[in-house]
């Protein structure tokens, strides 16, 4: 039984072309793996909806705000994980290997002693910058007026022109390093699961390939956007069918997208 954690170097991927339709297959290979593997989608998704379940209570119900940040950041430093372990699903129904809990769990408990580390730490650092700017964005167009006090009257700040330039500006700052680091990870993730590799070549073929099918990969980040939003709706639990189908489609996306001369 083929092993995705022994793997011999590989060279660099051939990029390829991404279409529309691509896309489409691939979300239609995403919803057939759930369908097929439900139990492992609804377990690996679980982090995620506790998490952003664990942050709404933070800020609606209990009121201790500075947990965000702290429960923030368990999101990039798992995300590359539990993402492996839906490529991993999709890759072994893919050959016909058996989906083994104790096999699929332990591929990606074996990912810490390769590339996925490396990643967490890219994604928990652009994170981090993320937390740095908006905070910067914040001070810069609202001085020192306290969060509280622009929360209990936004009416009164956000509507106004400096308030709605805040968010202008924050919006494009954050949909910038939005689009940043999902080029680089859109591919590297279920890369690295395929091949051996170092990490920064994995991400700079991700980046290579969402630049050169810009419009299709840029409208398929635009989709997981659109589709997480939904899956927050009702309480996040949308999020445990979005997220194994999105997990899925980006496998068979990047089988679709990559391919290897050796």
């Amino acid at each position: 039984m083929t092993d995705a954690t022994d793997l011999a170097p590989s060279q660099p991927p051939v990029i390829g072309t991404v279409t529309f339709s691509d896309i489409t297959e691939a979300l239609n290979a995403g919803v057939r793996d759930f369908a097929k593997a439900p139990v492992f989608g609804l377990f690996f998704s679980f982090f995620y909806v506790l998490g952003g379940i664990l942050i709404y209570l933070q800020l609606d119900v209990i009121d201790q705000s500075y947990w965000i940040i702290p429960i923030g950041l368990g999101f990039p430093l798992l995300a590359p994980f539990l993402a492996v372990g839906l490529y991993e699903v999709s890759r072994r129904l893919e050959i016909g290997e058996p989906l083994d809990w104790a096999a699929v769990l332990g591929v990606v408990v074996r990912q810490k002693d390769r590339q996925m580390p490396s990643v967490a730490m890219v994604m928990i650092l652009i994170f981090m910058f993320w937390v740095f700017v908006a905070h910067l964005v914040f001070a810069i167009f609202m001085g020192l007026e306290p969060m509280t006090n622009i929360l209990s009257n936004w009416q009164d700040t956000i509507l106004t022109q400096q308030g709605l330039t805040m968010l202008a500006v924050g919006t494009a700052v954050g949909a910038g390093l939005s689009f940043v680091l999902f080029s680089l990870t859109v591919m590297s993730l279920p890369l690295l699961l395929d091949r051996e590799l170092d990490f920064i070549t994995a991400m700079i073929a991700s980046f290579q390939l969402v630049l050169a099918n810009i419009v299709p990969m840029l409208s398929w980040g635009i989709l997981i956007s659109i589709l997480m939003l939904l899956g927050m709706v009702p309480f996040f639990l949308g999020l445990f069918v979005i997220l194994p189908v999105l997990g899925h489609a980006t496998w068979h996306l990047y089988r679709k997208a990559m391919t290897f001369e050796d």
